[in-house]
C-alpha cells in the first residue's frame, strides 16, 4: 500500500471520526475495504478510495430531511454521492494525488457510467456484497418477506455476473436462502 493511499485512508477515517453513530461509517469503510480486497485484489487507488469513502460523513445528510417517496430518496442518494465525492477529492488532493486520479475516484464514487465502467461496477458489486454479508440479516428480521424479496431482486439487478458468483458464496441462514431463491427464481 502506497504512502499516498495510507494517508488518504487516514484522512477519510479522520472525517468519519466525528460520526455521532458510534463509528458506524468507519466500520462500513473497513467492511468495504476488506470486501474489495477479496473481490478485486488489484484494485486501483481510485477504486480503493471510492470504496472506502462510499459512506464518508453520511450522517451529515439525513434521509428524513428529504421528501418521502422515491423522488426524495433518489435526491438524497444523489446529494450523498456528491458529498462523498467532495470529501474524497479534498482528501486525495491533500495527500498529493494527481488531478486525473482525483477525477477518476470522484466519477467512481458517484457511480457515473455504472454498467459501462468496470471500476464503477466493482464499487457497486462490493457495496451489494457488503450489504448482503453484513446488513442483510438485520434487514431481513425487520421486514416482511415480500419486501426482502423485492430488495434482493433490486440488489441482484445492480450486480455483475462476477458479483452474483461472489454473493452466492455468502453463508446465508436457511430462511434467507429460501427468500433469496424466491427472489432469484
Amino acid at each position: 500500500m502506497s504512502n499516498l493511499l495510507k494517508k488518504t485512508l487516514q484522512l477519510i477515517d479522520d472525517a468519519n471520526a466525528s460520526d455521532p453513530n458510534d463509528g458506524v461509517e468507519a466500520l462500513y469503510s473497513q467492511r468495504m475495504l476488506q470486501t474489495l480486497e477479496a473481490f478485486e485484489p488489484n484494485a486501483s487507488d481510485s477504486l480503493t478510495l471510492a470504496c472506502y469513502a462510499q459512506h464518508v460523513c453520511r450522517w451529515k445528510l439525513i434521509r428524513k430531511d428529504y421528501p418521502a417517496g422515491l423522488k426524495g430518496y433518489l435526491t438524497w442518494r444523489t446529494d450523498l454521492a456528491k458529498l462523498h465525492a467532495v470529501i474524497l477529492r479534498d482528501a486525495m488532493a491533500q495527500s498529493g494525488y494527481a488531478d486525473s486520479d482525483i477525477a477518476r475516484a470522484a466519477n467512481i464514487i458517484q457511480k457515473k457510467n455504472i454498467k459501462a465502467d468496470p471500476e464503477t461496477q466493482i464499487l457497486e458489486d462490493v457495496s451489494c456484497l457488503v450489504f448482503l454479508s453484513h446488513y442483510f440479516d438485520a434487514f431481513s428480521v425487520k421486514h416482511a418477506d415480500e419486501k426482502i424479496i423485492d430488495i434482493v431482486q433490486k440488489t441482484w439487478r445492480k450486480m455483475s455476473g462476477t458479483g452474483h458468483v461472489a454473493a452466492l458464496k455468502i453463508n446465508f441462514s436457511a430462511q434467507q436462502k429460501i427468500l433469496i431463491n424466491k427472489a432469484l427464481g
